[in-house]
């Protein structure tokens, strides 16, 4: 049966279609900037009146106005801003310490691990990882664990990891993450490698937490050229060498044109992935325009879904944080 839903449904269709599911939840999203998916996903979700809306980010004035948006379209929606620095594991880890001691939110529903950077020039966190993979991998990785008890504590606990077809750009390089200190570094390859690994942490949570009624996807948002995750980017420069980085893994990209969402379509797959009820017997899997992915058509790279893979960078991330998560 054909989906009803494709590149050109809204968040906002979404959001009224779900509204029962939204409803009096308590939502932690990462990654807030005005201008940005997670803000526009807050502000979307705000209109159908969930109990709490968290906005993390490293930013505090960029979260407090997105805090303002949200009070605009729905001011009975209560917010709360916390500090994160996803490039820092020290940072993190005062983060997660404060929301573990806010007795006001004994639980968390949904957490949208939507920060990101993409295509940046080479260089380290203050953790001595390469920048990427230590911030939209690492960071998210060890603030999900660190928080996990308040998620399983909800009725219908749900993790969203915000990752890109940019997962096709590099698999999980095993024994060099941090490419040769910079040596072999390309910025798109190093895109893909952590965008890849946000597929694999949705499979791995899944599988190691199913059991305990976790619900955890992945997900394609689309392409939006001016929002501000390419703050960084250069597209009359940096699409060229995108195209090259796409011609030397020899994806269908090569010839295949990039097609531009708007503000509101962007947003669609996040929130089909954070309130729908049509993915529970498809835990663990990778949305593209919300749908499951289809490897036939390139929508999904294989090593973005493989579930030994994803068992491995589990544990390689484990080591890198220092610290095991046993559930």
């Amino acid at each position: 049966m054909a989906s009803k839903y494709d590149k050109h449904t809204t968040g906002s269709q979404l959001v009224k279609e779900l509204e029962a599911n939204i409803k009096g939840k308590v939502i932690l999203v990462t990654g807030v900037t005005p201008g940005g998916i997670g803000a526009w996903f807050s502000i979307a979700v705000a209109k159908a009146s969930p109990r709490l809306i968290i906005l993390a980010g490293r930013k505090p004035a960029a979260a407090q106005k997105t805090t303002e948006d949200i009070a605009a379209v729905n001011s009975a929606v209560a917010t709360k801003t916390l500090n994160i620095d996803l490039a820092s594991l020290d940072s993190v880890r005062t983060a997660a310490s404060e929301v573990l001691t806010w007795s006001d939110v004994p639980h968390i529903d949904v957490l949208v691990n939507n920060a990101a950077i993409m295509a940046v020039p080479y260089k380290k966190t203050v953790d001595g990882f390469e920048s990427q993979f230590g911030t939209n991998h690492l960071g998210h990785f060890l603030f999900t664990n660190l928080i996990m008890g308040k998620i399983l504590a909800s009725k219908t606990p749900r993790i969203v990891s915000v990752s890109s077809n940019g997962h096709r750009l590099n698999p999980i390089r095993w024994t060099d993450i941090n490419y040769g200190d910079g040596k072999y570094y390309n910025k798109w390859a190093a895109y893909g490698q952590s965008k890849t690994a946000n597929n694999l942490m949705a499979v791995q949570l899944a599988a190691k937490l199913q059991n305990r009624g976790l619900q955890a996807f992945s997900l394609h948002p689309g392409v939006f050229m001016d929002s501000a995750l390419g703050a960084s980017v250069d597209w009359n420069v940096d699409f060229d060498s995108l195209k090259a980085a796409d011609a030397m893994m020899g994806t269908c990209y090569i010839s295949k044109e990039f097609e531009n969402k708007t503000a509101d379509e962007i947003i669609a797959t996040h929130v089909y992935a954070a309130f729908t009820d049509d993915l529970k017997d498809n835990n663990g899997v990778y949305l593209d325009n919300c749908n499951i992915a289809d490897q036939y058509k390139e929508e999904v790279w294989p090593w973005g879904k493989d579930p030994i893979d994803a068992d491995r960078l589990w544990t390689l991330s484990e080591t890198l944080v220092g610290q095991k998560f046993q559930y």
